[in-house]
């Protein structure tokens, strides 16, 4: 870590995609409808694609308080019955889909998140497991996630939660310190959390994550090294530790966070120097841009034995696959396409309601864009791109075809991020931290168009 400088950061901390997807959700396009998207479910149904598994998201929108940080599609609202009006809705845009690429379809890969999903009752949750077991066969070995608000639950939820089938856990923890929850709107002592997570080992959990955010209001860097002591101490399976990007042009919840309370830039990158540190001497295995696990978690594993993948959920274990994406705003991929659900619940029922898919944008991707997807995706999850793997499956002449992003990325080589020789791409250990400025030289909307204001920060 010591080669891993302040100064460093600060000079690679620039704009840019997380990439869950490529190309990324903003060049998605309303030209692309629910007729090119059934087209995609189609092709999925008689091709070799159709027996291999499957990833499913649901997007549950309720939350019952505000959280002012918060970036994410949500209603708030302490009406519950409003989840009542959704889950039959779910149903309908499942059976939909059913229509186009049939029913019995394994999945290996299920996350429910939000909002909060657990604004859902023990019993709506039973009945969605059941809604999606009845129509898709689950693999006994697959990965079932959850994302967990530690205000919405108690030891007899997670409980319940284990018994319905969900084997991993992610709870919002963002910060320890009261001054900064109460600066957010997100007031949750400590010691709820441990009890939380000891329970959630006692019940057998596979997998317990922990999401921080570092650049909050009202945090500096002594008090967010207290919340790494803490975290150090839960010891979670899995950590990720996201930057919080201010917008509040663009995110009106963000509008009553204070700009002088917000850390200062040299702040922010001590807050993360001092993290990586923290987490590394803990004896986590940094897995990726802003991801940590332990040695023994799957996700660690999966990184030491190249078997890495990301999707729209983040770093995942599990083979690259389709994603069927269920609920308001959500976003999903089939084949070479993209495909995003409408944004307000009154448009969702409303095209439902038509009996149509309620896919609003999204976009097919160019033989361009499958090709670069395939480098930048190889970058953010195994850190190396071998040319002679893209040559055969791509058919084309790596150096000719990345010529110039291979020269744009000799000052990254003399920075120590990056090795060149004559047969690959690798990613340096001091270059898993700036991971997506490597990828991002290869992203030609990106590269076209320097405006990048619209994506977070890299550190």
């Amino acid at each position: 870590m010591t080669v891993v400088t302040p100064e460093l950061l600060r000079r690679y901390d620039v704009p840019g995609p997380r990439y869950t997807s490529y190309p990324t959700a903003d060049r998605f396009v309303e030209a692309f409808g629910d007729d090119d998207y059934i087209l995609a479910l189609k092709q999925r149904k008689v091709t070799a694609a159709a027996k291999q598994p499957m990833s499913l998201y649901v997007h549950i929108p309720f939350c019952e308080s505000l959280c002012y940080y918060c970036a994410c599609n949500k209603i708030i609202t302490k009406h519950h019955e409003r989840a009542v009006t959704y889950m039959r809705y779910l149903e309908r845009e499942v059976d939909l889909h059913l229509q186009h690429c049939g029913r019995g379809q394994v999945v290996s890969q299920f996350h429910v998140g939000g909002g909060t999903p657990t604004f859902l009752t023990d019993e709506e949750l039973r009945e969605l497991w059941r809604m999606l077991g009845q129509r898709f066969d689950f693999d006994p070995a697959g990965e079932y996630s959850i994302e967990v608000d530690p205000r919405t639950v108690t030891r007899e939820r997670l409980a319940v939660l284990k018994e319905i089938g969900f084997n991993r856990l992610s709870f919002g923890v963002q910060d320890f310190d009261p001054e900064v929850q109460k600066a957010v709107h997100r007031e949750q002592p400590a010691e709820q959390v441990f009890d939380l997570v000891a329970a959630s080992r006692e019940l057998g959990f596979e997998s317990i994550n922990v999401d921080l955010i570092y650049g909050l209001p009202k945090q500096n860097a002594e008090s967010f090294a207290r919340t790494l002591k803490q975290v150090a101490a839960l010891r979670p399976d899995r950590i990720a530790l996201y930057a919080y990007a201010h917008l509040p042009e663009r995110f009106k919840p963000q509008r009553r966070i204070l700009q002088e309370d917000l850390p200062s830039a040299p702040d922010k990158v001590s807050m993360l120097s001092s993290s990586i540190e923290s987490f590394i001497a803990a004896g986590y295995v940094y897995v990726g841009m802003d991801h940590f696990a332990l040695p023994e978690d799957a996700l660690a594993i999966a990184k030491r034995q190249g078997r890495l993948h990301r999707n729209f959920q983040g770093y995942s274990t599990q083979p690259d696959c389709d994603l069927i994406a269920l609920g308001v705003s959500a976003i999903g991929r089939v084949g070479a396409t993209y495909s995003q659900n409408a944004k307000t619940l009154e448009e969702y029922y409303d095209l439902l309601d038509q009996d149509r898919l309620p896919v609003v944008r999204g976009l097919a991707l160019t033989r361009d864009d499958t090709i670069r997807r395939a480098v930048i995706m190889t970058i953010m999850c195994q850190g190396e791109v071998l040319y002679e793997s893209i040559n055969s499956a791509w058919l084309i002449d790596f150096k000719k075809y990345f010529a110039t992003e291979i020269e744009a990325l000799a000052s990254q080589q003399e920075e120590g991020l990056v090795e060149i020789v004559d047969d690959c791409i690798k990613v340096t250990a001091k270059g898993w931290f700036f991971v997506r400025g490597v990828a991002l030289v290869f992203d030609r909307y990106l590269q076209a168009d320097r405006t990048r204001a619209r994506f977070s920060r890299i550190i």
